[in-house]
C-alpha cells in the first residue's frame, strides 16, 4: 500500500484498503477557523442539539486566523462566537485573539495594522500554528475546515481540507466517510542550489501536471532528497497539493520528522505517542515521477492560476505594481531570511508587505540578528512594510482595509503565498503571480520578475 492507503487502512481498522474503496475513518485531530467555524457549529448543533457536546474535547482545535485585524463588524463577530462555543464546551485548544474568555474582540483601527493588537494565547496562521503548537503527529487523521489543511502531511499524516457539514459530521462523532484517494509519486533526488527554494519545487510539480492534475488524489513525496529538506521546506510544498487539485500530500517519515514533533508536543504538552507509516515496497500509484532537485529553477506561476508555469528568467521584463511575503505558505521565520538574504544592503522599489505566520515568528525576526541588525530591522531599512499582526491578512483578500490587500483594479502582485486565481488577494481584476519568498525579494528590489541568484552572487 501507499503511504496514505496504510495511514487509513488503520484509521478504518482494516488490514487493507485500496483506492476506491468508500471507508470510515476515525479523526485523530479536528481543526476549524474564524471563517468556517460558526457555520460549523451552527451544522453541529443544527444535527446534533443545542445541549449536544463534542466527541472529545481533546481533539478539537479552534484557531481564529483569516479575517481578524479589521474593523469589519461582522468578522469581529465570528470570533465571539468561537469564544462562546469554546466555553459553552470547555474546549482546552482554542487560541483566541484576546485573553479575557469572556470578552469580546474589537480591531482599534485608530491603533493601525502594523502594531500587536492580540494577546498572549493568539496562534496565528491555522497551518502554521497546528504543527508549532503540538497537533500534528506522524500516522494520524487530521480534518479542518480549510483547504490547506493539506500542509500538515510534511509530518507523515493524512491531512485534508472539508466543508462545514463534514466538520459539523466529525465535531460530533469523530469519524467521516472517505473514499481512498488514487496516489501520484513525486520521488525526489539531488539537493536545491542557492536561490532555490520549496516554493519552487511545488510549482514545478503543478506546472507539470496541471491545476486539476491531482484531483482527489494523493501527492507522496519521497526520495533521497527528501533528506536535504527542512520541515519548512517539506510544510511550503505539501500546502500546495490542492493547488493540483490534490486530496491530500503525504511525506516519508524521518529523524527530522521526528525531531521537530517530539520538540513541539513536549514544549506544548500535548499528546507525544504516535505512530508514523513507512513506505512499503510494493506500491501502487497511478503516476510517478523523478524530479532533481539540483536542476530546477526559481520558478513563477503566472496568473490566473497556479499550473501557469514559468521561471522567473523567461519572465524579465514584467514589470510588477506590488510584492507581499507572507501566509502559512511564505510566511515561516526561514522564508523571511531568505528576504532578507536578498534584500540586505538594498532597498524595494514596488510596495512591499510583509506578513509573518504566527506571533512566534513576529518574535523570532525581531530577536535574531544578523551583524549589528535584525531581520526584522533589514526587512524594514529595505522598505518593506511589515506588520506584528500574524495571520491570513491579504491572502485571501478579505474586508477592505485587511493589510497589503489590492483594492485597486490593474495591479499586479508577485507573492509568496498559495493561490492566485482572479479576486484572490482583492480586486478580481488585479493580476497574482506567485513565488518563492527569494524571488519575490528580488522582484521588489527591480520592480519587475527577477532570478533571485542575480543577488546571491557573493
Amino acid at each position: 500500500m501507499t503511504l496514505t492507503e496504510k495511514l487509513l487502512a488503520r484509521a478504518s481498522g482494516k488490514a487493507s484498503v485500496q483506492a476506491g474503496d468508500n471507508i470510515w475513518v476515525k479523526a485523530d485531530v479536528l481543526m476549524t477557523h474564524d471563517v468556517c467555524g460558526p457555520g460549523t457549529i451552527g451544522v453541529f448543533k443544527r444535527e446534533f442539539g443545542k445541549t449536544a457536546k463534542v466527541w472529545d474535547k481533546q481533539r478539537v482545535v479552534i484557531i481564529p486566523d483569516h479575517y481578524i485585524f479589521t474593523a469589519d463588524s461582522m468578522s469581529n463577530r465570528n470570533v465571539d462566537i468561537l469564544r462562546d462555543f469554546v466555553r459553552e464546551q470547555g474546549l482546552p485548544y482554542f487560541y483566541d485573539v484576546i485573553d479575557d474568555p469572556n470578552g469580546s474582540w474589537k480591531f482599534d483601527a485608530s491603533k493601525g495594522n502594523t502594531k500587536r493588537q492580540y494577546g498572549s494565547n493568539y496562534a496565528g496562521v491555522c497551518h502554521a500554528a497546528l504543527p508549532a503548537k503540538g497537533h500534528t503527529r506522524p500516522g494520524e487523521v487530521l480534518f479542518g475546515t480549510d483547504s490547506h489543511t493539506c500542509m500538515a502531511g510534511a509530518f507523515n499524516e493524512f491531512a485534508t481540507g472539508i466543508g462545514n457539514t463534514d466538520a459539523g459530521f466529525v465535531m460530533g462523532t469523530g469519524k467521516l466517510l472517505i473514499k481512498v484517494p488514487e496516489t501520484m509519486r513525486f520521488r525526489l533526488e539531488g539537493k536545491l542550489q542557492p536561490g532555490v527554494m520549496a516554493k519552487d519545487v511545488i510549482l514545478h510539480c503543478i506546472g507539470e501536471i496541471g491545476f486539476d492534475g491531482a484531483t482527489y488524489r494523493a501527492m507522496q513525496f519521497d526520495g533521497p532528497g527528501i533528506a536535504t529538506l527542512s520541515m519548512d521546506d517539506r510544510m511550503t510544498i505539501a500546502n500546495m497539493a490542492i493547488e493540483a487539485g490534490g486530496k491530500n500530500a503525504i511525506f516519508e517519515f524521518d529523524a527530522r520528522t521526528a525531531e521537530y514533533v517530539d520538540a513541539r508536543t513536549r514544549l506544548n504538552g500535548t499528546k507525544s505517542s504516535y505512530e508514523p507509516v513507512e513506505v512499503d515496497r510494493d506500491q501502487k500509484f497511478v503516476y510517478e515521477t523523478v524530479i532533481d532537485l539540483s536542476k530546477l529553477e526559481p520558478t513563477v506561476a503566472c496568473h490566473p492560476d497556479p499550473g501557469q508555469r514559468k521561471t522567473a528568467k523567461q519572465m524579465n521584463g514584467m514589470k510588477l505594481d506590488r510584492a507581499y511575503v507572507g501566509s502559512c505558505t511564505g510566511g515561516k521565520t526561514s522564508d523571511f531570511i531568505e528576504v532578507a538574504r536578498v534584500l540586505r544592503g538594498h532597498k524595494v522599489s514596488i510596495d512591499t508587505f510583509g506578513v509573518p505566520a504566527t506571533p512566534e515568528i513576529v518574535h523570532e525576526l525581531q530577536t535574531t540578528r544578523w551583524g549589528n541588525e535584525t531581520i526584522w530591522q533589514i526587512l524594514e531599512n529595505a522598505g518593506v512594510r511589515m506588520t506584528e499582526n500574524a495571520g491570513c491578512s491579504a491572502c485571501l483578500g478579505g474586508p477592505l482595509d485587511t493589510f497589503g490587500r489590492m483594492n485597486q483594479g490593474g495591479l499586479k502582485c508577485i507573492s509568496a503565498t498559495n493561490r492566485n486565481f482572479p479576486g484572490r488577494m482583492g480586486s478580481k481584476e488585479s493580476e497574482v503571480y506567485l513565488a518563492s519568498p527569494a524571488t519575490v525579494a528580488a522582484s521588489a528590489i527591480t520592480g519587475r520578475v527577477t532570478d533571485p541568484r542575480e543577488y546571491l552572487t557573493n
